[in-house]
């Protein structure tokens, strides 16, 4: 116990670690930017988002956009290619590029790039909207943002809020509403050049040298660009947004829950293998942070719960498999429900589902089973074996005062409560180091005759 408890102590303290490394540059909001005079050439700060939009993605833009501000860029250039994403991470990115008073630029490339789903909100949202030639933007619609099936009252709800939420960020950054409107209502798509000439988008350029040189002298929050030429400093992913971005992927939290189940089960039949345990912990929490951030089914979870509780049911009920059966059932729809919610780009594949099933399965119909059915099986060897056993006083022993006893061949130093002669027969009730704890064997009979 612990060791369990030292090292989820360093747990906690990594975790910590992680969370002072994503906030240090909060700590220096309050620092003013230098005078244009004292900071040399003029600078823009790029970053790079691609693949589907999520907590960490917010994350990693809001902590760009201050430290470009801090820096006294230019502006900042988000190079976007994304198939979508969740729809609160995209809000909450919105409400950081509409709030902002630092330039924004959102750059849809390289060429073959898309700005699809939350894609096209976060572009729209930003004082420079530009594209790469040979790019995509569209096909906005809720239910590829949102994921999982909805009634048609739901649907509908949805998609009139998603229309009005575009059409009023298209309305103030001063583009085309109608076109917003139906990216979300008819899933229209566009490419590049039709994004420039109907005003979706303000820019084509060919690539970031390219996007500076025409916006240079442009306009933006009272403030005129000077990007021609502009030094590049480019905002990496912390190791944290690293790696709670991979944690995030549907992949990896299945993969968190196999760990968690099968490690704390494995501890639980196993006592003291501490690896198991300390592992299974470990992912537990892992899979409770990413639980937190993503919309995770909650059906899903009391599926998985179900299927655990069959499973390890089957190594106290001759079932004959039945029960291992309908928990692998019940684990295959808990672990395909878990992940419905989400997006269809972030929905986890039957190549994932079929094995991880078969694979938990396979462990509780073998692993589990003799495990648990070992906690409650008498010992048969060793000093417990013996406990419950008959032995023959070779020694008187009174209160006290130990004796002797003979069993299986040996003589043992005995105690008991109660006084027994030398051939009385008694029962060994525990052991205390090399010393028998025993009581007369027929002890009760004794006290009934002698109340008669």
């Amino acid at each position: 116990m612990n060791k369990h408890f030292i090292l989820s102590a360093l747990l906690f303290v990594v975790g910590t670690a992680f969370v002072l490394q994503d906030n240090e540059s909060t700590l220096n909001d309050t620092v003013p930017a230098a005078p244009q005079a004292e900071r040399g050439p003029a600078s823009v700060s790029l970053i790079n988002v691609s693949g589907t939009i999520g907590p960490t993605t917010t994350q990693y833009i809001t902590r760009s956009l201050r430290k470009s501000r801090e820096a006294g860029d230019e502006i900042l250039i988000i190079q976007l290619d994304t198939p979508g994403g969740l729809l609160d991470s995209t809000q909450d990115i919105v409400q950081e590029l509409l709030g902002s008073s630092h330039p924004v630029a959102v750059y849809v490339a390289p060429q073959g790039a898309n700005a699809g789903s939350a894609g096209t909100f976060i572009t729209l949202a930003a004082h420079v909207a530009a594209m790469a030639p040979a790019t995509n933007i569209g096909a906005a619609s809720p239910v590829s943002m949102g994921g999982g099936e909805m009634d048609t009252v739901a649907q509908r709800k949805i998609f009139n809020y998603s229309e009005s939420y575009i059409e009023s960020i298209a309305e103030q950054r001063g583009r085309n509403t109608e076109w917003a409107k139906s990216a979300v209502r008819d899933g229209a798509s566009i490419t590049a050049n039709e994004a420039l000439e109907i005003n979706v988008i303000d820019y084509i350029a060919d690539d970031i040298d390219d996007l500076l040189a025409k916006i240079d002298g442009l306009e933006i929050e009272g403030k005129i660009l000077n990007t021609d030429g502009a030094d590049k400093n480019e905002i990496p992913q912390t190791l944290g947004e690293i790696f709670f971005s991979l944690l995030l992927r549907p992949e990896v939290m299945l993969i968190l829950t196999l760990i968690a189940i099968y490690g704390i089960i494995g501890e639980v039949t196993n006592p003291g293998g501490i690896i198991p345990g300390v592992a299974g912990v470990i992912a537990l929490i892992l899979l409770l942070y990413g639980v937190a951030a993503m919309p995770i089914n909650l059906a899903g979870f009391l599926l998985i719960g179900l299927a655990i509780i069959l499973f390890v049911a089957e190594a106290f009920t001759p079932a004959f498999g039945v029960l291992i059966t309908g928990g692998a059932v019940a684990f295959f729809l808990g672990a395909m429900m878990l992940f419905q919610d989400l997006p269809d780009e972030m929905q986890i594949s039957m190549f994932w589902l079929i094995p991880a099933t078969i694979l938990t399965a396979a462990f509780f119909a073998w692993i589990v089973t003799y495990g648990v059915k070992s906690l409650f099986t008498p010992a048969r060897s060793g000093l417990e074996a013996t406990i419950g056993k008959t032995a023959e006083v070779t020694d008187p022993i009174l209160p006290g005062q130990p004796g002797r006893i003979f069993f299986d061949g040996e003589y043992w130093t005995a105690e008991s409560d109660a006084p027994l002669n030398e051939g009385d027969m008694c029962k060994i009730i525990e052991f205390q180091g090399l010393k028998a704890i025993v009581k007369p064997l027929n002890q009760p009979q004794n006290k009934e005759s002698s109340n008669g």
